[in-house]
């Protein structure tokens, strides 16, 4: 008998991604949701209702799993650990913000579950994508094309020199498969990420002209005017929201060694150029 891959946050954006990937290989899957309103999709086992902030039903929606994948948030990690049978499988999504030299409340959240399943002892891996784009309703750079459409020039902190590798929702639920292909020993964690690192100004430009729009103007600007400017975006209607957080981090590298996620993996991720032009189809077209 095969035994179902229970997906935690199958409604949300890398959990909905996973379930259509892992049904058209007709495999066998329980959606772990939260809100039952929010699942509509077909095809799958009967969605189970549970919180995983609340252990009694998070362990009954859990006790016939065998492989169970994470997409909710990694700070999670330690109640599922505690939930989940003994014997289960994990792969958990954490997320590069861990490494950021400015944590918030996500990045603290990240590093807070990672130390959780690290010290669990049990097998499986949590995954640390970079931005993930590409997904549906993604906010990254379709949000990032709202804001060009209405800017043709664009001030940024030593003028988008910091470096960014985003990667396609495509190559994180690849990952997610391959991770669940693998035999892991104990707990590991693995950093998954766009090919290539480039500069955020390139990486604009790029998105730019995927979408069908001009190249920005990218001037270097300082940051903290700008910082204090993100936070009235808010305020601006048909203005993409901006956080004041975001433009701080534009100030930081993002650039990654995925090597790890070749030969762990085995998954070699798509170019930008790919990604994007999955993302917004052929723009020019009528």
């Amino acid at each position: 008998m095969i035994r179902p891959v229970h997906v935690i946050g199958a409604s949300g954006r890398s959990g909905l991604a996973l379930v259509r990937s892992l049904l058209a290989d007709r495999a066998v899957v329980v959606p772990v949701i939260r809100n039952p309103v929010r699942w509509t999709m077909g095809g799958t086992e009967p969605a189970r209702v549970a919180d995983l902030t609340d252990h009694a039903r998070l362990q009954a929606a859990l006790l016939d799993a065998g492989t169970i994948v994470c997409c909710a948030h990694a700070r999670h990690a330690a109640a599922l650990c505690a939930a989940a049978p003994p014997d289960a499988r994990l792969v958990l999504l954490g997320s590069t913000r861990k490494f950021t030299r400015w944590p918030d409340e996500h990045g603290r959240g990240v590093l807070a579950g990672e130390a959780a399943f690290l010290a669990s002892g049990r097998s499986g891996v949590m995954l640390h994508p970079t931005m993930i784009y590409g997904a549906t309703g993604e906010n990254n750079v379709r949000r990032l094309a709202a804001l060009l459409r209405r800017l043709p020039v664009l001030p940024l902190p030593d003028g988008g020199r910091a470096l960014v590798q985003p990667i396609h929702q495509d190559d994180v639920t690849r990952a997610i498969r391959a991770a669940l292909d693998r035999a892991w020993q104990g707990p590991q964690t693995v950093v998954v990420a766009g090919r290539d690192a480039l500069p955020y100004a390139a990486f604009i430009r790029a998105v730019a002209v995927a979408a069908g729009l001009r190249r920005p103007r990218v001037i270097g600007f300082p940051a903290a005017p700008l910082i204090a400017a993100a936070g009235l975006t808010r305020f601006l209607p048909g203005v993409p929201t901006i956080h004041p957080a975001e433009v701080r981090r534009l100030l930081e590298d993002k650039a990654f060694d995925i090597g790890p996620m070749r030969n762990l993996l085995g998954v070699t991720p798509m170019t930008l150029a790919e990604g994007l032009a999955r993302t917004f189809g052929n723009p020019h077209k009528s």
